[in-house]
């Protein structure tokens, strides 16, 4: 049991509450909302990831990425998912396998097989023992857990500041066809064959691999952006790519040094548009430039907002930019940016800031775009953010913009640190070119109970409502139309993960290894909370009406009416 759950279990005595459906102070809802809003009713973002799916060359109920779609909306097709099980006794359980000791990576499943991150705890290939730390993508089969084939990247060797210990592979895969897209913890942009060496072929262009047994990993190419384009990652990278046709999107983690100050590559490029069949890069941006404050460990969205195609990237300096998905003559066209956080906050190390950057990743769901901030979790807790903006607005589209008394007449460059500083003669005024439909932050932030904190989670949409984890272990159910809470509940435990919306059910999970699952509902009903053994640092997914749930280090297939020895 997690110190933090001892301790609220001490503090309070009363099980979480439900909060009513209207605005109650420290609500804050974007003033009176000029833009309009379509019926959010108008939308099924799961009949939207089917067809999307369907556009690629993987089964009809596949997860070929992270959120099924470019739209990263956790929300599946999927019939009999279980509500209960039990990991000791097998009961609907389909298969269990190994991971690493530590696991960040979520599920990815498509044409007959799982992938997921991991670090090498477990020690599949012989050539890597389980004391060598390694960063591992690993090939699973669908129907029974076999294990297939392993990418392994050994860390770098300048150690934690660009690639920390243990922590593996943290992103997921995009799966097309036979070819798996990632990013490793090494900041190398990978393209392999999702049939390892099992067909025989070692697939080119890249075809000098050490060994081609068949538990290795055929690589098609790769692209290192530490060494080929200069960036320099902070901690490792984690990006989940996504595709819109041959264009993959790439975030780079581009940050600070060992000194948490210093940016060494400040004009290394954040942002990138890459070829999917060469890995060549088509278009890139450093926007954040010397303003990122920690990390850049966001994953890209995308999708057509406005009849333009869009691709949305949460950046290290707590803005989420979106850039017109193909460029313009080489070079990256940006459409708009929104800061996240107050502008008055401060960037402070030691779990002190109250300016955050971005972690989760943005969700699409009917033209608007949703987001939340957070911070590295060793960072601490904090107070968080929520936003839903409109992608239809060009330029700076933040909520105010920040002027100087020396010179009133035009916004300042935003600045690092703090973007505003009254004693240096700084003030804002509402920006009439705002894109915020809402904020949310709670409703008391005096409270624990009733407050938005730090989240590296993403959100999941349906049915008008928004459901987010916090890293306080909050778990948050919102009006979608107006953002306005309906209920919270409080795990007792750290969260860094996002909610899985499936039939009727919600699930979350929590650093405890526990699984609660919702009634998709804007009254709180509890259903189960069911434990998996061990911490849950990631997402539940559903692929073929399979549950797939991966703990600290161990990944589970569930399956209504299954039993595993």
């Amino acid at each position: 049991m997690s110190f933090r759950k001892i301790r609220l279990m001490m503090a309070f005595a009363l099980p979480a509450f439900a909060l009513p459906g209207f605005a109650l102070p420290g609500f804050a809802l974007m003033g009176a909302i000029a833009c309009s809003v379509s019926e959010v009713a108008a939308a099924d973002p799961t009949k939207e990831v089917l067809e999307a799916v369907s556009k690629l060359k993987v089964g009809p109920k596949d997860w070929p990425q992270w959120g099924g779609s470019s739209h990263r909306n956790n929300t599946p097709s999927g019939k009999d998912i279980p509500i209960e099980w039990d990991v000791e006794e097998g009961k609907n359980i389909l298969w269990s396998v190994p991971l690493g000791s530590e696991t960040y990576g979520n599920p990815v499943v498509a044409n007959g097989k799982v992938f997921i991150g991991t670090n090498n705890g477990n020690g599949y290939i012989k050539r890597y023992p389980s004391k060598v730390d390694l960063g591992c993508l690993i090939c699973f089969d669908e129907k029974d857990g076999k294990f297939l084939w392993q990418h392994s990247n050994e860390k770098l060797p300048t150690g934690r500041v660009h690639d920390w210990p243990h922590q593996g592979v943290c992103c997921s895969p995009f799966v097309d066809g036979n070819r798996a897209w990632y990013v490793s913890n090494r900041g190398e942009i990978v393209c392999l064959d999702i049939e390892g060496f099992h067909d025989g072929e070692n697939d080119g262009p890249f075809v000098t691999e050490k060994v081609t047994d068949a538990t290795e990993a055929d690589i098609i190419w790769s692209v290192n952006m530490m060494a080929d384009l200069r960036v320099s990652q902070h901690n490792m990278c984690s990006c989940s790519v996504t595709c819109a046709g041959e264009l993959l999107f790439v975030l780079t983690a581009n940050g600070v040094d060992e000194s948490h100050i210093t940016i060494p590559e400040e004009k290394a490029p954040s942002f990138l548009c890459v070829d999917r069949n060469t890995g060549k890069v088509l278009w890139s941006d450093n926007s954040p430039g010397a303003n990122v404050l920690h990390g850049q460990w966001s994953s890209p969205g995308y999708g057509v907002l406005g009849g333009v195609p869009q691709v949305l990237f949460g950046a290290g300096d707590g803005y989420l930019y979106s850039f017109a998905a193909e460029g313009k003559d080489g070079k990256a066209e940006l459409l708009w940016k929104f800061d996240c956080n107050p502008k008055d906050s401060l960037y402070l190390l030691g779990g002190r800031a109250t300016r955050n950057h971005l972690i989760a990743t943005p969700v699409i769901h009917d033209g608007l775009v949703y987001i939340g901030v957070g911070e590295d979790p060793e960072h601490g807790e904090g107070n968080g953010h929520l936003w839903c903006i409109d992608p239809t607005k060009r330029g700076d589209v933040s909520p105010t913009l920040v002027f100087n008394s020396a010179d009133p007449s035009k916004p300042i460059a935003h600045k690092r640190l703090q973007a505003l500083d009254e004693k240096a003669g700084d003030f804002e005024r509402e920006n009439p070119n705002s894109a915020a439909i809402w904020h949310y932050v709670g409703t008391n932030p005096e409270e624990f109970e009733t407050t938005m904190h730090r989240t590296c989670g993403t959100v999941a949409i349906k049915d008008g409502l928004l459901f987010i984890a916090d890293f306080s272990g909050l778990f948050h159910c919102l009006d979608l139309k107006t953002g306005e809470p309906h209920w919270t509940h409080d795990m007792f435990a750290a969260s860094w993960a996002s909610p899985l919306i499936v039939e009727d059910r919600v699930y979350i999970g929590d650093e405890d290894g526990d699984i609660c699952i919702f009634k998709l509902s804007k009254e709180k009903d509890l259903i189960a909370e069911l434990n998996v053994g061990s911490s849950v640092y990631t997402t539940p997914v559903v692929a073929n009406d399979v549950l797939y749930i991966a703990n600290k280090n161990r990944l589970f297939a569930i399956k209504e009416g299954a039993q595993s020895k």
